[in-house]
């Protein structure tokens, strides 16, 4: 007679359920696994003009992370947008007003969100965004690593010059 019939709930109850011949896996590494999907990396964006209102928006999105037990990799400022806006008088080239303005950038950058926490956490922020305030939650990409950084123009000409007097020498042994 076959062990399943004589004993068919060690069949059913059996922990262990996804094995090969060679290699054992033991029941608790199932538990370590997430319950739900996670998103990788995301950047929450906001943009405006008002750069205080901005750093208090930054501030209550890291808290509010913080109160979610979400992990924070990252918080950074963007380099500011600058804009000159020319008012023109009616039916001529004439200008009638000049207006300079700025825009800020903040980036938090949040890794391993869990699924069911993004609604919640991205409706938080949009019931608490400033007037002014401009949110978007995109993935993380490498584009956004190379913007995050202005080139130094000084370096970047000594290594112009340095190019055209023949490169740089190797170093004596």
């Amino acid at each position: 007679m076959a062990l399943r019939q004589i004993v068919p709930w060690l069949v059913r109850r059996n922990p262990i359920r996804h094995f090969s011949a060679n290699m054992y896996e033991p029941p608790y590494l199932e538990k370590l696994r997430p319950k739900h999907p996670l998103y990788s990396t995301l950047n929450v964006t906001v943009k405006g003009y008002d750069y205080p209102l901005l750093e208090s928006y930054q501030r209550f999105i890291h808290n509010v992370a913080d109160t979610m037990d979400l992990e924070i990799a990252d918080c950074w400022a963007q380099p500011p947008q600058k804009f000159n806006v020319q008012k023109f008088k009616p039916a001529s080239a004439i200008v009638e007003t000049d207006y300079k303005l700025t825009v800020y950038e903040r980036v938090v950058q949040i890794a391993n969100l869990q699924a069911p926490l993004y609604p919640m956490f991205v409706r938080v922020l949009q019931g608490a965004l400033p007037e002014g305030v401009t949110l978007a939650v995109s993935e993380h990409t490498g584009e956004v690593d190379d913007a995050r950084y202005v080139p130094d123009k000084d370096l970047l000409d000594l290594k112009q010059k340095l190019d055209e007097m023949g490169g740089a020498r190797d170093a004596k042994k």
